[in-house]
């Protein structure tokens, strides 16, 4: 069965792996959407675990928790009013280990931090990618390490398209 520490295990294996075939190439943490908490996961496990730090973590469309995405996807609004919501989705996300904490992760993390989000992204809203950009700006020693990168509702870049934009590798660099 899937889980929170499975994934987490599975993404510092596939970065043994990667560092051992890379020689000296920089090697990031990518996370869009659920693969966010995932991603800060394994960069907080690596550098409180290994003393190692990963070269750079990017978030696309990220959230802040997995408790405060379950309560603000639009496909909970219509649950959210009736009694028992809390207890029925969102705390049983908890009963099962469910947490993907990146606001807690990255009040440790010392690597460069990108957060790039669209203002027109459904699924995740972009108040959450906001909220994750100032506990790690507010975290972080160096500030100049943390970056938060929002992309137009013109752009129609929504919940799924950031890594479509064109100028997407020069604002990574």
């Amino acid at each position: 069965h899937p889980s929170e520490s499975g994934f987490t295990t599975d993404v510092l294996a596939l970065y043994d792996w990667a560092k051992a075939r890379s020689g000296n190439s920089s090697i990031l943490f990518w996370g869009h959407s659920l693969g966010t908490g995932i991603a800060t996961n394994a960069a907080r496990k690596l550098q409180e675990e290994r003393g190692v730090q990963v070269d750079a973590v990017v978030l696309e469309s990220p959230y802040t928790n997995i408790r405060d995405a379950g309560a603000n996807i639009p496909i909970t609004k219509i649950y959210r009013q009736f009694p028992g919501f809390e207890y029925l989705i969102l705390d049983s996300m908890a009963r099962a280990g469910m947490f993907f904490s990146s606001d807690e992760n990255v009040k440790v993390l010392s690597c460069p931090l990108l957060i790039l989000h669209a203002e027109d992204d459904g699924v995740l809203p972009p108040k959450l990618g906001r909220k994750l950009y100032e506990t790690a700006r507010e975290a972080y020693k160096d500030k100049s390490k943390v970056k938060f990168i929002t992309f137009p509702e013109k752009l129609g870049l929504g919940h799924d398209y950031i890594s479509f934009n064109p100028e997407l590798p020069a604002l990574v660099k």
